[in-house]
């Protein structure tokens, strides 16, 4: 079963992408607007996402480049124009598209073109885990493992530690936390320390050794055992 996002303001066309995929079995989600394509993105896990270019609110260019720098989400980008300039096929690829289709297109075509996108990003984990040091991650279910000890997580948990082992060794910033979590209306200030201090429980308490940092001032990060680095705390 294929998780479809579709990032497209032409209802026409969103309606078509419905009556054509879904009897393949591919379970859709639509966004008519780039920040809201982002907001879902962010929130849920998706095989691929279809992303429009020309998009209100938030370009496809913008929101894609987004995606990859500050989200470190590496989910497969299939962008879709009505336009062909090559210099606009170079950057959205530079930004981190892994495909393009120009409008219009034959959607037998764009199937394969999706499918082929996911065998590869498929590919890229392992058994759908990503791993960092003695930590491996489900990418599905709310669960990792460590030093052969199963991990449970809660879906928020789960969000953060996703966040992180895709960026690491990067910092992720508080800010980019907070919109994973709760898009443009994050609760009280607490509530991102809360769910942090949770992680670090369930991630290093009973461990011998701290995979998550703080980057004081800027956000966290998973560093590797015995890496030293002054500016950087095990306390959130």
């Amino acid at each position: 079963m294929t998780r479809l996002l579709i990032i497209e303001d032409n209802p026409e066309l969103v309606a078509n992408l419905y009556d054509f995929f879904e009897p393949l079995g591919y379970v859709l989600d639509d966004a008519r607007d780039g920040a809201t394509g982002l907001h879902m993105a962010t929130q849920n896990d998706y095989d691929a996402i279809l992303l429009d270019l020309m998009l209100p609110r938030l370009d496809g260019m913008t929101l894609c480049s987004k995606l990859r720098v500050e989200f470190q989400n590496p989910v497969p980008v299939l962008m879709l124009t009505a336009r062909d300039p090559v210099e606009d096929r170079v950057q959205g690829l530079a930004l981190g598209a892994d495909d393009y289709l120009v409008k219009p297109f034959s959607l037998k075509e764009l199937d394969a073109r999706i499918k082929a996108l996911v065998r590869r990003a498929q590919g890229r984990q392992v058994e759908g885990t990503l791993v960092w040091e003695d930590l491996l991650v489900d990418t599905r279910a709310p669960q990792a493992w460590r030093q052969g000890q199963t991990i449970n997580l809660t879906p928020t948990t789960h969000k953060l530690l996703l966040c992180l082992v895709r960026a690491a060794p990067a910092v992720v910033k508080k800010q980019q936390m907070e919109y994973l979590l709760w898009g443009d209306e994050p609760p009280e200030s607490g509530a991102l320390r809360t769910h942090i201090h949770d992680l670090r429980l369930r991630i290093d308490k009973n461990f011998t050794s701290a995979l998550i940092e703080t980057v004081h001032g800027v956000g966290l990060r998973l560093h590797a055992p015995g890496e030293v680095t002054p500016e950087l705390s095990h306390s959130e």
